[in-house]
């Protein structure tokens, strides 16, 4: 099983909550955060950068059936 990190750029306010708390999946530039790699394993950082970020500009999706897996609604 694999995920996949969608990040709306439009979004994203760059508060870095995501770098904070997935630091190996996020990244910032030019003040907004940035995916490291789109297609990652299974981890609990990114569903929790996913929860934690304030304008819910994450999304994590099983890369297989494209079921959303974080942010819970």
């Amino acid at each position: 099983m694999s995920w996949l990190i969608e990040l709306d750029a439009n979004t994203c306010i760059g508060s870095g909550m995501c770098v904070g708390t997935a630091p190996d999946h996020f990244g910032l530039e030019d003040g907004y955060s940035c995916v490291k790699q789109a297609k990652v394993e299974p981890a609990d950082a990114v569903i929790d950068a996913a929860e934690s970020c304030p304008v819910e500009a994450i999304t994590v999706k099983d890369a297989e059936t494209g079921a959303v897996i974080a942010p819970e609604e």
